[in-house]
């Protein structure tokens, strides 16, 4: 055990203190390193977004002209409409609050899961496309090893993520730099090398149009201008992670929101517009086996000394941000399942956090996914493609359908809501288009297969929260007991004096509530008056609900404090001798551990108890919606010889 601890700890980590009244400065993320852990999906899009626009042109490239403005103009819209989504809700949520708060919970939930599958293709996309690129610049007879090399990636990412946010970007930080000053490079040397070709472009670009409408009519040309730009739709992908990624953000959160927001905004605009144009300044023609980019950069460097050698190096940094794009996936994904979890959406260990202070289910469940998914399709981006970018949309249009909505009915309220309400309003327009025009293009080609995925785990979600409800009403039973003790607690007696030598019962308790005091009943009746003392432990547990910053931390620290004071009140007042012991952390077990030296040394004669919930019908689903904690801790007492006693509660 202590191997496997220490195994543990150098791999990810020591714990950290979540008491420190310095650790959201030392984990969260200034604007520049959440630029490059949220806006790599962003600018990794420009990889392909740009080129699936152009090649859907067909011969009339020189329309890619109105496609980039497009283009521009939509990721400055939906910047805009995320950054008053980000004004409105400080602490975070994105698409899912959103469309929870202001549409209502099942149209939230319904956004959220669309966002999870959509970051688990995020993910897997990223990575395998990277994977791609990698080995396209390597012998073909190693390309066997492509899929491998891929989910290894995925690993490593994964272990980056459970050191910590901070952890996982900074190594990082080189290969997204190295892409934005080769990228940045070859967009300012094409355009100020062919500043004097800029009529000529114009003039080339007013010929396409009358070519194009001769043939193909005034409305013939605008729907192949439209349809390339849904086409280069993926280049709006990871715009919505600051939205849902607020809460590692460093103080104040909503301007380095708004900062990391216009960064990714104006470097994707910048990229994408530059490279259509180069595009066109160099007469990029689709070649097989190669990317427009690729076709770019050795047009631009033939006859350079080097030129070779720069094409790699920029290569290489589009690759590997690719998987640095991934992160996206890995830093908001596992947010949302825990927002999701917070309202019993799913199980709510997938709130929790780990001693690292990160969300270790959420990254594992969205790592494993992803491998699961690598290995299903072989790690094809062809077909990850299809799936990718429909679900985003969907909590675009739902998020600024809930946004429009709030505008209108705040009008009244609201000074310059009109404002906000057209940005909104224009941004839902757009993201529709989009959307159903994704929903035609892509279907048959396998964007039904999204559906039915989101469309199952929406079920999932409705079951998971209908039993969750069915729980709380069986629970609400229990709770009657809360008026009886203080009821009963009024009429106080003078409590027994302190007396160490007496039996004394030390009970584990998760709130003033009917649990618990169905337990402290539960050892009265069965022992009757052999237990003297009483001594009651609760652990306020941190999750992703509560651990949003130090008030949040120190109001669970003052909640947990006034239950077990009342706990106290109650028994003292029955004429016994009671005390509280009251901790905050991630970990139940590992907080009891550390509590139960002290109380075995106050109280030797004691017998610890805990009680667990008997449902009506036992399950796997119930084992695995529910906390069953109180094992975990009977087995780490009896290793140290405690006794420790569960006391069933059947609901």
């Amino acid at each position: 055990m202590a191997m496997f601890q220490k195994l543990k700890t150098f791999v990810l980590g020591a714990s950290r203190n979540p008491r420190d009244t310095k650790i959201f400065q030392k984990i969260s993320l200034v604007a520049f390193f959440a630029w490059i852990g949220l806006g790599a999906d962003g600018l990794s899009s420009s990889c392909y977004g740009p080129q699936e626009a152009f090649l859907a042109l067909g011969g009339h490239t020189y329309l890619s002209i109105f496609v980039a403005l497009g283009t521009v103009l939509t990721i400055f819209i939906i910047s805009a409409s995320y950054s008053q989504i980000v004004e409105l809700f400080p602490s975070g949520g994105g698409g899912y609050l959103v469309a929870s708060k202001l549409l209502s919970p099942t149209v939230g939930m319904v956004s959220g899961c669309a966002l999870l599958i959509d970051y688990v293709l995020t993910i897997t996309v990223s990575v395998a496309s990277g994977a791609d690129a990698i080995f396209s610049l390597l012998p073909l007879e190693w390309h066997s090893y492509r899929l491998g090399v891929a989910m290894i990636v995925v690993l490593m990412l994964m272990i980056l993520n459970m050191r910590g946010v901070k952890e996982s970007v900074l190594p990082l930080m080189p290969i997204f730099l190295t892409f934005l000053a080769t990228h940045a490079f070859v967009i300012l040397y094409s355009l100020f090398t062919h500043l004097p070709n800029l009529k000529d472009i114009t003039a080339s670009t007013g010929s396409d149009m009358r070519a194009t409408m001769s043939g193909m009519g005034f409305f013939g040309m605008l729907f192949l201008i439209l349809r390339a730009y849904s086409m280069g739709a993926g280049t709006y992908t990871g715009l919505e992670a600051v939205s849902n990624g607020v809460p590692i953000l460093r103080e104040p959160r909503v301007q380095t929101a708004k900062s990391t927001m216009r960064y990714m905004a104006w470097s994707l605009s910048f990229v994408v517009m530059g490279l259509m144009l180069a595009y066109l300044f160099y007469n990029v023609t689709p070649q097989s086996g190669k990317t427009l980019n690729a076709i770019l950069f050795e047009n631009m460097s033939s006859g350079w000394k080097g030129g070779y050698a720069f094409v790699l190096v920029t290569l290489a940094s589009e690759a590997t941000l690719l998987f640095i794009a991934a992160q996206t996936g890995f830093l908001d994904g596992p947010r949302v399942l825990a927002n999701m979890a917070v309202d019993r959406w799913f199980p709510t260990k997938f709130s929790i956090l780990s001693s690292r202070l990160v969300i270790q289910n959420g990254i594992i469940i969205m790592g494993g996914l992803s491998l699961v998914l690598m290995a299903i399709t072989g790690g094809s981006v062809r077909f990850l493609v299809v799936l990718y970018s429909i679900n985003v949309f969907i909590t675009f249009v739902l998020s600024q359908l809930g946004m429009v909505r709030h505008w209108w009915a705040s009008r009244a309220k609201v000074k310059g809501w009109g404002r906000k309400f057209i940005i909104n309003g224009i941004g839902l327009l757009l993201c529709t288009f989009i959307l159903i025009s994704m929903i035609v293009f892509k279907f048959n080609e396998g964007g039904w297969i999204t559906f039915l995925i989101t469309g199952a785990l929406v079920l999932l979600a409705i079951f998971i929260k209908r039993h969750y409800y069915n729980t709380a009403k069986l629970l609400h039973r229990l709770n009657s007991l809360v008026a009886v003790a203080e009821a009963s607690g009024s009429s106080l007696v003078t409590s027994a004096q302190f007396d160490p030598n007496a039996k004394t019962a030390v009970l584990f308790v998760n709130g003033f509530n009917g649990v618990g005091l169905h337990t402290v009943f539960g050892v009265i009746r069965v022992f009757g008056g052999t237990f003297k003392n009483f001594v009651f432990v609760e652990v306020g547990v941190l999750d992703v609900g509560n651990f949003k910053g130090a008030e949040e931390v120190n109001r669970l620290t003052e909640h947990t404090n006034n239950d077990i004071n009342r706990y106290v009140a109650f028994m003292r007042g029955q004429g016994f001798y009671a005390e509280g012991f009251s901790l905050v952390g991630v970990d139940v077990i590992s907080e009891a551990d550390k509590i139960m030296p002290e109380i075995s040394k106050r109280f030797p004669n004691m017998v610890i108890f805990g009680g667990q919930l008997v449902f009506p019908k036992e399950s796997l689903l119930t084992r695995w919606l529910h906390n069953y904690t109180v094992f975990d801790m009977q087995r780490l007492f009896y290793r140290q010889g405690l006794p420790f006693i569960i006391l069933p509660i059947r609901v």
